[in-house]
């Protein structure tokens, strides 16, 4: 073999590799955004909503849950990704919302949302 031989196979093993982590790392995105570790509802009022990041813009949300008599509030912070639920929960601000979610543990980046618990629907209750 020549030298220009060895460079051309090195440069094919290199590309191989690079494209085997890509499709790899690929799937391992699609996998942890389409299987939920966890399903469940949450009952109260969204008080906070927004459209935030620099780069990646991401819907962010904050639940005010109702408490039981005499408890602290607790504050559920969830994402968004899909647009029907972004509209629905902009037309229930202000009102008693039941708010599905799924949690996705192991998302690698912020992009696809700040929080593991992603909504996929809501319905207002008042």
């Amino acid at each position: 073999m020549t030298g220009t031989e060895v460079k051309k196979k090195a440069i094919k093993v290199v590309v191989l590799l690079v494209l085997v982590v890509v499709v790899l790392c690929a799937g391992y995105v699609v996998t942890v955004l389409n299987w939920s570790y966890s399903k469940g509802e949450r009952i109260g009022y969204v008080q906070k909503f927004s459209e935030k990041g620099w780069l990646c813009k991401t819907w962010e949300g904050e639940l005010q849950m109702l408490p039981v008599p005499g408890a602290v509030p607790e504050k559920f912070m969830f994402s968004v990704r899909d647009t029907r639920v972004i509209g629905k929960i902009n037309s229930s601000l202000g009102k008693k919302v039941s708010l599905s979610y799924e949690q996705h543990k192991g998302v690698p980046t912020s992009c696809f949302g700040e929080s593991e618990y992603y909504s996929v629907d809501v319905k207002a209750l008042e």
